[in-house]
């Protein structure tokens, strides 16, 4: 500090003579820590150094320092932080409470897989959202799975156990290995399904680990009906009874005077919970009906596996397909000979688990991903055909993909003004090929839509991208962009747009109005319309602001020119500007391209 002219050349600096050295880093800490508040990771450090130079153990240090064992402990956690997060702790890059959320896992590899995840996005600061993706790391110990498993199974398999966690009131443990409690999971549930089964008379099962049936499992398969159970003479008579209450009391609310009851309200409450529990019954299905049944078994809350109350029509596989159709084809000897040699040998293939099918898609996927990222013209393709596949055709849910270009919710769905963008915008959304939408799979109609020339896809990739701009009011922060993208393509607002009664000057006052006829005319164009009514006055705007209106050439030319700020693409800091501007006839209808087509904008849409 003298060498950096901190301090003077003489300055006396206190020293204190100790006998054992040892208590050297603690006595420093104390200082530091008593008198000069430390950071967060200062504090894990200084901590750290003195459990592992000093042997000290975590209740001595919380003795000493008069503060709980759990606070050190949770210093230690912390100072065990994978790399990257506690230097971004070290530098005041991240505040103390997402570290802490961080440090609820002592995995680190856990950590750095959810830091790199979520260090870009929204939600790098949202303490719940790291919680959550660390939670989706590891199972709580009374988790379905956990508990259909056991424990000394798990930790048997090599499974590892965590502590509670250390900055919570959490009493839970958590299980890390998520990959061997799935497997063992997967091994036992299908093992226990497979008895189901038989005990159930069921055609085929399928195991989910969990407690609901994910809907792309079912969305393609056709539910089983069942028939309910009659009701007995008792509830036949319980029924009527119910209804008849139910109806008394429905006629006494019809009478304007009566004034109902809490207990009646309840009275007729528990009546119609009554009713439907002796309605609302479970279907029953026959033995035949499940011999040819799907079911899925799933998972309690307990861990109990149990079968779901919804079974569907079993799928016919496509060797069954086969055997059907080849029964009615008497002439191709070769190809019966073949189904009959198929027959005999039968279907040798393994029994899958659900797991094992989802591990082999995501892997197939990762595949197919690598290669359509590699090659970006066959990307531009396949991302505009499922843009406008999932738009084209509605409740289409065949195509797996999440992109999309669905149009935003209108801001006045009732309002549908007729302006000159909108017209423009039926003719082009009329004049796109959908021939390729005839085709009735999605691998039909994809190559047909890249069987049309360049130019057809091109505009379909235009429609789909423009559709899904929002319409954002002057003023709020994201409409700066979309005055940016105005600018960019050189929109002139006014040869395009002009105001008319409908869609502005009968939504003004008649003073704004007048207001308008000074600004363009000054006051004796103001003072020629002043006695006009509302009505009249707007319809008189329309005319003007038009151009049909035989005015002097100086006052017709700024008319045609004038446009509502609002309805500008100015730069923020130009709006003024542009007002005042209006007198002068300069840059009037924000035609001028401030920053034009940039060669790499040209490039990009000669190859779209």
């Amino acid at each position: 500090m003298i060498e950096k002219g901190t301090l003077p050349p003489d300055h006396e600096v206190p020293v204190l003579i100790l006998a054992n050295t040892k208590d050297g880093r603690e006595i420093s800490l104390a200082e530091n820590y008593d008198r000069l508040q430390m950071s967060p990771a200062e504090d894990c450090l200084a901590f750290r150094d003195l459990i592992e130079v000093e042997r000290r153990s975590t209740a001595e240090i919380a003795k000493r320092f008069g503060i709980e064992e759990r606070f050190v402990i949770g210093r230690l956690r912390l100072a065990n932080l994978a790399q990257p997060i506690f230097e971004a702790l070290e530098a005041d890059e991240i505040t103390l409470d997402i570290a802490k959320a961080y440090a609820t896992t002592a995995d680190t590899g856990r950590q750095t897989a959810v830091w790199e995840a979520l260090r870009n996005s929204y939600s790098r600061d949202n303490v719940n959202e790291i919680r959550r993706a660390l939670n989706g790391y590891s199972y709580r110990a009374n988790d379905p799975k956990a508990l259909l498993v056991g424990r000394d199974a798990y930790i048997a398999a090599g499974g590892r156990v965590e502590d509670a966690d250390l900055f919570s009131t959490a009493g839970d443990e958590r299980w890390i290995d998520t990959h061997i409690l799935d497997e063992l999971a997967e091994t036992k549930l299908t093992a226990q399904a497979e008895a189901i089964r038989e005990r159930e008379g069921l055609g085929e099962v399928r195991v989910v680990a969990g407690g609901h049936i994910p809907y792309m499992e079912t969305y393609a398969l056709r539910p089983l009906t069942g028939v309910a159970e009659p009701l007995t003479d008792e509830q036949e008579a319980r029924k009527q009874e119910i209804e008849d209450e139910i109806a008394d009391i429905e006629r006494l609310a019809e009478d304007e005077d009566y004034e109902p009851h809490d207990d009646e309200e309840q009275r007729y409450a528990a009546l119609q919970a009554e009713l439907t529990k002796i309605v609302d019954r479970a279907p029953v299905f026959d033995a035949e009906q499940k011999a040819s049944a799907l079911a899925y078994v799933v998972l309690a809350p307990d861990g109990t596996p149990h079968v779901h109350h919804q079974l569907y029509v079993a799928p016919v596989s496509n060797e069954a397909n086969c055997e059907a159709n080849n029964e009615d084809d008497e002439g191709d000897d070769d190809v019966g000979d073949e189904m009959q040699d198929n027959s005999i040998v039968g279907d040798t293939r393994p029994a899958m688990s659900q797991r094992l099918r989802e591990m082999l898609a995501m892997m197939k996927t990762e595949l197919l991903a690598v290669h359509v990222a590699s090659d970006p013209a066959f990307a531009l393709s396949l991302g505009t055909f499922i843009m406008v596949d999932r738009e084209s055709r509605l409740g289409s849910f065949d195509i797996p993909s999440d992109l999309r270009a669905s149009a935003p919710s209108r801001l006045l769905p009732d309002f549908k003004p007729a302006t000159a963008a909108a017209g423009e915008w039926t003719k082009l959304d009329e004049a796109l090929d959908r021939s390729w939408l005839q085709h009735q799979t999605v691998p039909d109609r994809y190559e047909a839509f890249c069987a049309l020339a360049d130019a057809a896809r091109a505009a379909w990739l235009g429609w789909a991208i423009a559709r899904t701009l929002h319409a954002v009011p002057a003023g709020r922060r994201e409409a700066g962009f979309l005055d940016h993208l105005g600018r960019k393509m050189g929109i002139d607002v006014a040869a395009w747009w002009r105001p008319t009664a409908l869609t502005y000057f009968d939504k003004l006052t008649k003073p704004g109005i007048l207001a308008l006829f000074e600004e363009i005319g000054g006051l004796e164009l103001r003072m020629r319309y002043s006695g006009s009514k509302k009505h009249d006055l707007a319809a008189s705007a329309e005319r003007l602001f038009g151009g049909d209106v035989i005015i002097e050439p100086e006052i017709q030319q700024r008319a045609l020119a004038w446009l509502p700020d609002e309805m500008r693409f100015a730069a923020p800091g130009n709006r003024a500007a542009s007002t005042s501007s209006d007198h002068s006839g300069n840059d009037l209808a924000d035609g001028v391209n401030e920053e034009g087509n940039s060669a790499g904008d040209e490039s990009f849409a000669q190859a779209a």
